[in-house]
């Protein structure tokens, strides 16, 4: 089978800074705009001359794409069709802020070759979505999944925050009913990360944040919510109906290569990983910073333990030659003991509350294996 790559067009504009957002996007004029859309299809048409990988999954992400418009980004997906060859049945996903989606126009997206929308609800309770710094509400996020709908989208996911301000397991309860009414087939549910330089890191002593008990009783309660509700865990933040994964993020759990274009972007092709400076003067320059190799065996334990199948011993032993070092199975074995993770002859995997603390979990493995 040809090998596959997948493509990430980062978009860093929004209305409206979230409270908790570290990621790099900020307000624009239409000006701007214009002239990031010019620079991004300079760069697809450079990386399509390239890249000569067919394109399995196409990812807008932000900031908050759907800012541009339709128009914008049926360009901008037109360029990439035009610049690269992409696979017949490519997963193509634009990111869309329910305030937003009031203003696109689905049937032209749909049309244009976008089959995948990803919704940032967060939560359906208006105290929390305004502790968020949201300017959305329920109502709009249940319009925009109706208008896309409408227009023959079949993929829609909604993204939920778990562990934000005056949260509770009633109001947790009612924002995952809420998106499984609306019949979506993919729910992401992230606990909130509190990231310097955000508004939320300034309040951190006095806004009532949940403690860490309490962050983890919200998030095996939402596991459980969700796989009653017919939303099976494949990774440790994403749920979905059965066939319904995102096939681009488990692509990048899977170590597969994929090319990152907008500044902070990041890329993993042909063995390396590099990306562009948080800066738009710099990628307009087409300044990207090397990141070293990639695809190695800590690597590859680390993002096969975020996926609820986990670390396949087969696959280990295909991709480097030899199984996993008996210090590292020793490890395994303890945290099983523990009830934090499942080994079986085929595998090791990560039971939710080993989730809740996979990267003290991972790092333990990971220094066994190098230390053994």
């Amino acid at each position: 089978m040809d090998k596959t790559i997948g493509l990430y067009i980062h978009i860093p504009f929004c209305k409206k800074k979230c409270a908790y957002c570290d990621f790099f996007s900020g307000a624009s004029d239409i000006s701007e705009r214009e002239q990031y859309v010019r620079e991004l299809q300079s760069k697809i048409k450079l990386w399509g001359e390239t890249a000569n990988e067919k394109i399995s999954s196409v990812y807008f992400g932000g900031g908050t794409p759907s800012v541009l418009g339709t128009e914008p980004l049926c360009e901008l997906l037109n360029s990439i069709k035009r610049e690269f060859c992409l696979s017949e049945n490519a997963e193509i996903t634009l990111e869309v802020n329910p305030e937003s989606g009031r203003s696109l126009d689905f049937d032209k997206l749909k049309q244009t070759g976008f089959n995948r929308l990803s919704i940032g609800l967060q939560s359906s309770n208006p105290t929390e979505l305004k502790a968020l710094g949201r300017i959305h509400t329920a109502g709009d996020a249940a319009l925009t999944v109706e208008r896309a709908r409408h227009a023959g989208f079949d993929n829609l996911s909604l993204d939920l925050m778990l562990a934000i301000p005056y949260q509770t397991k009633a109001s947790l309860k009612e924002s995952v009913e809420f998106c499984a009414k609306l019949g979506v087939t993919h729910i992401s549910s992230y606990l909130l990360k509190i990231e310097e330089g955000t508004r939320f890191y300034s309040l951190k002593e006095s806004f009532p944040f949940p403690d860490d008990d309490e962050q983890a009783e919200l998030y095996l309660y939402a596991v459980g919510l969700l796989e009653q509700l017919g939303y099976r865990q494949y990774e440790v933040s994403n749920f979905a109906k059965p066939s319904f994964e995102s096939r681009h993020n488990t692509l990048y759990w899977k170590c597969g290569e994929y090319i990152g274009i907008g500044p902070s972007a990041h890329s993993f092709y042909h063995g390396r990983r590099f990306f562009y400076p948080r800066d738009t003067k710099q990628f307009y320059l087409g300044k990207t910073v090397d990141d070293g190799a990639g695809g190695g065996e800590d690597e590859f334990i680390m993002l096969a333990l975020r996926l609820k199948p986990g670390l396949i011993f087969s696959e280990y032993r295909q991709k480097f030659g030899k199984p996993l070092s008996p210090a590292a199975m020793q490890k395994i074995k303890l945290f099983a003991k523990a009830g934090l993770a499942v080994l079986t002859d085929e595998s090791a995997s990560l039971t939710p509350k080993g989730f809740l603390v996979s990267n003290a979990i991972i790092a333990e493995i990971v220094s066994a294996r190098v230390g053994q």
